[in-house]
C-alpha cells in the first residue's frame, strides 16, 4: 500500500493479521460443517457460475455512487484507513446505494466490493461508520464474500421456485445452512470492525442505533445491555422456541445480542493482546490442518455458551451443536477415505 494510506490513521495497525485472529470460533466451525456436507460444493459452484460477477458489479456502477477521492471523500478516507488497519490489499471498491433500509454488505467472488445503504450512513456518526466499514473489511479478509454472494443469489432463486416443489426445498435447505453460518460471520466481523475503530463505545452506539436508537442521549447503554441479559436468561422453553422461530430466517443476529457478544470480547484478553501486536499472522496459517482445529474451537465455544446461558433450549441446542461438530468430522473422514 502507498505511504499515503499508511499515514492515514494514527490507530494501531495489524500487518499480516490472519482473519483467525478475530473470527468467532462458531463461525469457523459452522463453515467447516457446511463444507463437509456431501455434494454442497458442486451446488455452490453451479450457483456461482450461473451469474456474471462483472454484471453484478456493473449494476452498482450504474445505480449507486462509487466512493473515491472526489465522491464521498470522507468515506473514502475511512475505507483506506480500514484497509490499512487490517492490511487488506488490494483495497476493495465501495458503493453508496440509495435505500432507506439499514444495511451494509460485501459482494463479489473474485473481486469483493462493499455496499453501504444511505439508511445506514444517515444513522451513524463518523466513528460508527468506521466500525461499519471495518466490519465489511473483515468479511473481505475472511473470504466471506463468496458465500454471502451465493446466499443472496439463492434467496433470489428461491423466491421464484415456488412452482418447483423438489427444487424449492433443496434450495431452501442450502439457504437455511448458509443463513446459520452468515449469522456467525456477523459476530466475527463485529470484532474486525472493533479492531478498525478501536473504540468499544462507538461499536456499542452502532448496535444501539441498529436496535432503534434515534437520539442516543435518550438511551442508557447499561440498560440496553441488560436487555441482552434478559433475552439470554429466559426460563420458559416456550420463550426459547419463540427465539428460535424469530431468528432462523434471519441473516443477522439480534442487535442487542450482537452488542453483548462484542462487548464481552472487547473486555477480554484476546482483544487486548491483538492491540499489543500479539496475533496470528497469515504467513503462519496452515489450511490443511484448520478443519479439525475449527471443529474443536466450535465445540469449545458451544460448551462455553451453554455454561453462560440460562436458556433451557440453548443448553439442549448446544449439546446438539457438539454432536453436529463430531458428525461433520466423521462425514469428512468418510468421504476423504481417512
Amino acid at each position: 500500500m502507498s505511504d499515503e494510506i499508511e499515514r492515514s490513521t494514527a490507530r494501531v495497525r495489524f500487518p499480516g493479521i490472519s482473519p483467525r485472529a478475530y473470527e468467532h470460533p462458531v463461525d469457523r466451525g459452522a463453515l467447516a460443517v457446511l463444507r463437509a456436507v456431501p455434494g454442497i460444493g458442486p451446488v455452490l459452484q453451479a450457483v456461482a457460475g450461473a451469474f456474471a460477477e462483472r454484471g453484478e458489479r456493473l449494476s452498482y456502477v450504474a445505480s449507486a455512487i462509487r466512493v473515491g477521492p472526489k465522491q464521498y471523500p470522507e468515506l473514502d478516507r475511512l475505507r483506506l484507513e480500514a484497509a490499512a488497519t487490517l492490511d487488506v490489499d488490494p483495497v476493495p471498491e465501495m458503493f453508496v446505494q440509495r435505500d432507506p433500509r439499514v444495511y451494509s454488505r460485501t459482494l463479489g467472488i473474485d473481486k469483493p466490493f462493499i455496499v453501504l445503504s444511505t439508511g445506514l450512513l444517515e444513522l451513524l456518526d463518523n466513528n460508527g461508520r468506521r466500525f461499519a466499514i471495518g466490519h465489511e473489511m473483515g468479511h473481505v479478509l475472511s473470504g466471506h464474500a463468496l458465500y454471502q454472494t451465493i446466499l443472496h443469489r439463492l434467496i433470489d432463486i428461491q423466491q421464484g421456485m415456488g412452482w418447483m416443489p423438489a427444487g424449492y426445498w433443496a434450495v431452501r435447505a442450502v439457504v437455511a445452512a448458509l443463513r446459520e453460518w452468515y449469522r456467525k460471520t456477523e459476530l466475527s466481523c463485529d470484532r474486525a470492525g472493533l479492531l478498525v475503530a478501536q473504540d468499544p463505545a462507538a461499536a456499542l452506539r452502532v448496535h444501539v442505533a441498529l436496535a432503534g436508537g434515534m437520539d442516543l442521549s435518550q438511551v442508557d447503554t447499561s440498560e440496553f445491555l441488560k436487555q441482552a441479559k434478559e433475552y439470554e436468561q429466559v426460563e420458559d422453553v416456550r420463550d426459547s422456541l419463540l427465539k428460535l422461530i424469530k431468528t432462523w430466517r434471519s441473516t443477522h443476529p439480534m442487535a442487542v445480542v450482537r452488542a453483548a457478544e462484542l462487548q464481552r470480547w472487547a473486555a477480554g484478553e484476546e482483544y487486548r493482546e491483538i492491540l499489543t501486536g500479539t496475533y496470528p499472522r497469515r504467513e503462519d496459517d496452515r489450511p490443511a490442518s484448520t478443519f479439525t482445529e475449527d471443529l474443536k474451537g466450535a465445540a469449545r465455544s458451544y460448551k462455553e455458551s451453554a455454561e453462560r446461558s440460562e436458556d433451557p433450549l440453548v443448553k439442549v441446542l448446544n449439546e446438539v451443536g457438539d454432536a453436529l461438530v463430531g458428525a461433520a468430522g466423521r462425514v469428512r473422514s468418510k468421504f476423504n477415505g481417512e
